[in-house]
């Protein structure tokens, strides 16, 4: 099961997190699995099968060495708060939405019209952590029907601040089944969060190839 990889912890069972665990075992990664309900994570192991296992929160945060936080952007910075000292040194995924049901079938948005989740969740960090704004910019509809796409695949953007880290994150949305393109630094992040001009809930309007990309740009 061993590989040279960067091990990979999904925090949060939802829709997002079950999709992109779900694409991770497809790819031929190895994941951990964690949720605050360990029957839930022990029960997605046991589907997806041998490259899949499930722990608690905590020792998923240890062992991993990219760390997806597959839960509500409220949630994700009570976790940085929680699990401050496991997730120091860690690279942290943010595919979140900063959005709550506005009560008429549709979302709003819960922080201000120019602020990111990516920028807030940015000052929350524990010492050492590399934040990565990834596998939000597209719903979990299509995050599973348009992974693996052939011949050419779809895109998913991502920003960070850290260029150091830039492969591992290409290895990630690769093994996700997607291509990635990154876009800058976390203060891009409003681009490819719901509303944004990059994001399938905003501008961009569906999933898309590069080479659509590059017609709409």
């Amino acid at each position: 099961m061993s590989t040279n990889k960067p091990k990979v912890a999904v925090i949060g069972l939802g829709n997002i997190g079950k999709v992109v665990a779900s694409n991770l075992v497809k790819g031929n990664r190895e994941v951990i699995l964690a949720s605050n309900k360990f029957e839930d994570a022990k029960a997605l192991a046991q589907q997806l099968g041998r490259l899949a296992k499930a722990a608690e929160v905590a020792a998923a945060i240890k062992e991993a060495e990219i760390v997806v936080l597959a839960v509500w952007f409220s949630s994700i910075q009570e976790l940085l708060v929680k699990y401050a000292t496991e997730l120091q040194g860690k690279i942290v995924i943010d595919p979140s939405n900063p959005i709550a049901p506005d009560g008429k079938g549709g979302f709003t948005k819960i922080i201000g019209s120019d602020e990111s989740a990516g920028q807030v969740i940015s000052s929350l960090l524990p010492n050492g952590a590399k934040l990565v704004k990834a596998l939000g910019t597209l719903g979990a509809g299509s995050l599973a029907s348009s992974a693996f796409q052939k011949p050419e695949s779809v895109v998913l953007f991502y920003a960070t601040d850290d260029n150091s880290i830039n492969s591992q994150i290409e290895g990630l949305i690769k093994d996700n089944g997607f291509e990635p393109v990154r876009i800058g630094g976390i203060e891009q992040s409003i681009r490819i969060e719901v509303f944004g001009e990059l994001h399938e809930f905003g501008a961009l309007g569906k999933p898309v190839t590069r080479a659509e990309l590059k017609q709409i740009a």
